[in-house]
């Protein structure tokens, strides 16, 4: 051994340190437990993706300015109720929407959307002129119906006004609306008969084909948040489901509710996490396990390995509470890259310690021996990797920044237990003499030796083949794409995206007053895929005099349309008013060709079915047919009394939406046409910056994220390998080993940039972690490999096989084992980063072990050496 590798370091740790094992093992044990509690107490995660970005970057300053003049909700609860009818959803969102009220400590805010009393006043001044004017025709031939169910809103009035209608023999237009009067209540009458829950619609009867798309009604919830626990909504969201089970919702073929919005799509994508990660916890650990067993192929070592693997974890996660304080959903993985390259640092260690034991050497000589080894390439291994997570920190990325630090930290930690505590542990488990099995391999096996220009030419051509497929490595920005799209939220959330009208994939704008809103609002509905834009100016309503002439006409022809307070019938009437319209029917429709002959055998087939007809049975009719009249009849009645509106007769709770008390105006803008992928929403946030460079929301927040992530990898990528060029030259003064080092590198991840693209893997929020993974591996076992032939040729090659190749290998492979059963995880983030790992590191193997040594015989062929 050269006393160049016999460095002052080196010497305090094996020589004092390692040699007073108990006092090192009570200064870790201190150090773990400060850690630990320091952690626990104080270190905090931060979910919020939009804060991965510096906060300089122009988007993010447009979305911070416009948070600070229009706050929003923080997380939100979003139930979407589809009915049969526009009733049956809008009854069933109202009783919902109070009974989550009426929840002490579990919903900050609740909202239905479209019951707010100045629309329901004024809506119909919203409509076209020409729509307007179409409805007024359709209620003007309502109106002898209107007038005498407002009379009398019960199965009498019902039941009066058809037997009228059959009698006076009605026609043309008339005859068609009491056609499909007629057909509705065969449908009712139907249900009824099997116990199905069916109400008959009136608002569909009145004017069918402009209501026909509200069958859906949308619930918005701000939920409390239980930041101590794991599941912080759940509470909020497992009310919301018993309480619309009351609420008749979701039961026996009753209005439909399914749950999305922030909150409920992190609260399923935990549970998919939780649920896949315990099979991958349990493969992870098999595998793991069975290669330390066959690695390191002691019990003693494994423990040792494992155990400084674990304080070192610990103490890294102290440093980084200390240093940053939180955890993003990026820096969260340092322990993936921790225990990937920590093990690395063990593995090597132990089986060097193995190797010298196998040689001849006492327990002492020989750890001292792989102390002294290994020293320089563990040093140089740690300072590579930490210097290609530090290349993220100059980025805008700070997501990646973050875990730059951290890990960068964790491979000091790393290098010094790996030198200090893990020698005092195995001064504590020495190996025993049955335990010294020879090694695998030596660097540069026979047959990478004898195949080497097979194996140079094959690597070229594979890495000529690869270069064209770098032009289809693409960065996936959308995080949706990283969730179960199976699940009931983000298919849900889907679905809200294929409508215009319902989709949150808006723009919005902030501007510094009214006037300049308007200017922006003018130059972005001149932009390409964008539909509506919505000013505070947009809700005084055009053409108000003509419509309210319209509406005037209406109240006059309609008159009073208030339900009369005498509406309700007993139980004689009751059974009178279905004899009474039964009769009619049977003396104007003799056959069953007709409506009214398929009413009446609905209505006999009902009467037939109950021979005791009890009053109950009578009454659960009535309120099919009529139960949602009262509520139509007052909104029409107040629809009616429309009144002029200007900027300064809006609602306050209507204007602070759109223009605060500093008087900066909020605009914004939906696409024309629902997104349905990436590329249609980097359209959308494309003309919307085009148009104003003040843009924000949703779509601009994703895609130009995804441009700094990019831009983020591109420099950090850069810098990384500028810095682990600069230190290798400096540190092994030789070009040849430097580009030893580093071929192998470029070539892992040319590779694996290739079979990502064929293989339609595409980087994404989640698996970003890949380079800087690769970057410390691949440098690691290069260096180590080309480091140990250096100091083989030195000293002359020692009969036998040496470790370091099987060190490279099980290091791989544990890493493997470890992250790549993340690819069975049903999380789609999870499982990338874990097909994209194994790739990875599969590929910085094969650079290792296969194409290095045959660049061996390619720079600097072996010279004989002395035994």
């Amino acid at each position: 051994m050269t006393e160049e590798n016999k460095s002052v370091f080196s010497t305090m740790t094996a020589g004092r340190l390692s040699k007073h094992p108990t006092l090192v093992l009570l200064a870790v044990l201190v150090l773990v437990v400060v850690s630990l509690i320091y952690s626990a107490t104080s270190l905090r995660i931060n979910t919020d993706t939009t804060d991965m970005i510096a906060a300089d970057v122009p988007f993010r300053q447009n979305h911070l300015a416009l948070q600070a003049a229009f706050p929003a909700f923080k997380e939100t609860v979003v139930a979407v109720i589809d009915g049969d009818s526009a009733e049956a959803s809008e009854a069933a969102a109202t009783a919902l929407a109070s009974a989550m009220i009426e929840e002490d400590g579990l919903f900050d805010h609740v909202d239905v959307l479209g019951t707010d009393p100045f629309f329901e006043r004024n809506g119909l001044l919203y409509l076209d002129l020409d729509e307007l004017t179409n409805l007024s025709d359709s209620l003007a031939e309502a109106q002898p119906l209107l007038a005498a169910l407002a009379a009398d809103p019960n199965l009498k009035g019902l039941s009066g006004f058809l037997t009228l209608a059959l009698e006076a023999g009605e026609q043309d237009s008339s005859s068609e609306r009491l056609d499909r009067l007629f057909d509705q209540m065969v449908v009712v009458v139907d249900a009824a008969r099997e116990g199905r829950q069916q109400r008959l619609s009136w608002t569909e009867l009145l004017d069918q084909e402009r209501l026909r798309g509200n069958k859906r009604q949308l619930l918005i919830a701000e939920p409390a948040i239980d930041y101590g626990s794991l599941a912080p909504a759940a509470k909020a969201i497992e009310a919301t489901r018993k309480l619309a089970r009351n609420a008749g919702i979701n039961v026996d073929g009753g209005p439909t509710m399914r749950l999305t919005g922030s909150a409920v799509i992190e609260h399923e994508e935990l549970q998919t996490v939780s649920s896949g990660a315990v099979w991958a916890g349990v493969l992870a650990t098999a595998g793991v396990t069975l290669l330390l067993v066959f690695g390191l192929g002691s019990i003693r070592l494994i423990a040792a390995t494992l155990l400084t693997l674990l304080a070192g974890l610990i103490m890294t996660g102290g440093l980084a509470t200390l240093m940053i304080g939180q955890l993003n959903l990026i820096s969260v993985t340092f322990a993936v890259l921790f225990v990937g390259l920590g093990v690395d640092f063990g593995i090597h260690l132990c089986l060097r310690y193995k190797e010298e034991i196998w040689r001849g050497q006492p327990h002492g000589g020989a750890l001292d021996n792989a102390v002294y080894a290994l020293n320089r390439p563990l040093s140089l291994s740690a300072i590579c990797a930490g210097l290609g997570f530090i290349a993220f920190v100059p980025t805008d990325y700070r997501g990646l920044a973050e875990l730059g630090i951290i890990s960068a930290t964790g491979m000091a930690v790393a290098w010094s237990t790996s030198l200090v505590l893990l020698p005092a542990l195995l001064h504590l488990l020495p190996l025993k003499a049955s335990q010294r099995a020879p090694m695998a391999t030596s660097v540069g096996t026979a047959w990478t030796e004898r195949y080497a220009s097979t194996i140079l030419g094959l690597a070229i051509i594979a890495a000529v083949c690869a270069v064209p497929m770098l032009p289809r490595v693409s960065f996936d920005f959308n995080p949706l794409n990283l969730k179960d799209p199976n699940s009931e939220s983000v298919a849900t959330f889907l679905d809200l995206e294929r409508d215009p009208n319902t989709a949150s994939n808006v723009i919005n704008v902030l501007a510094a007053n009214l006037d300049e809103a308007e200017q922006i609002a003018a130059a972005l509905r001149a932009s390409p895929g964008i539909g509506d834009v919505v000013t505070l100016l947009s809700f005084v309503p055009k053409d108000q005099f003509e419509k309210l002439d319209v509406i005037d006409a209406m109240a006059f022809f309609l008159g009073s349309l208030t339900p009369s307070p005498d509406g309700i019938i007993d139980d004689r009437e009751r059974r009178a008013a279905l004899d009474q319209l039964v009769t009619t029917l049977e003396k104007v429709a003799p056959s069953t060709d007709g409506a009214a002959g398929r009413l009446l055998d609905s209505l006999k087939g009902f009467m037939s079915e109950r021979d005791s007809l009890s009053d109950a049975h009578l009454l659960d009719l009535e309120q099919r047919l009529t139960g949602y009249l009262p509520n139509l009849l007052n909104r029409l009645d107040q629809a009616l009394q429309a009144s002029e509106i200007s900027l300064e007769t809006l609602p306050a709770s209507l204007r602070k939406d759109w223009i605060n008390d500093r008087g900066e105006a909020k605009v914004m803008a939906r696409p024309a046409v629902g997104i349905q992928d990436n590329q249609g929403l980097q359209r959308f946030a494309d003309a919307a910056l085009k148009a104003t460079p003040k843009a924000t929301g949703t779509p601009v927040i994703i895609t130009e994220a995804g441009r700094v992530v990019v831009n983020a990898f591109v420099e950090a990528s850069v810098i990384a390998f500028s810095l682990i060029t600069i230190v290798l030259i400096i540190v092994l003064r030789r070009l040849i080993d430097v580009v030893l080092v580093l071929v192998p590198l470029a070539l892992a991840i040319l590779f694996t940039a290739g079979s990502s693209a064929i293989l339609g893997l595409q980087l994404n929020f989640a698996n970003v972690i890949v380079l800087p993974l690769l970057l410390g591996l691949g440098v690691s076992g290069a260096i180590h490999v080309v480091s140990r032939r250096r100091a083989s040729q030195a000293e002359g090659v020692v009969a036998g096989p040496i470790s370091t190749p099987r060190a490279v290998l099980f290091s791989a492979l544990t890493t493997i084992a470890s992250f790549g059963s993340l690819a069975v995880s049903p999380h789609l983030g999870m499982a990338s980063m874990g097909l994209l790992l194994t790739v990875a590191i599969l590929w910085s193997l094969v650079c290792t072990l296969i194409i290095l040594p045959a660049l061996f015989q390619l720079c600097e062929p072996l010279r004989e050496t002395r035994p």
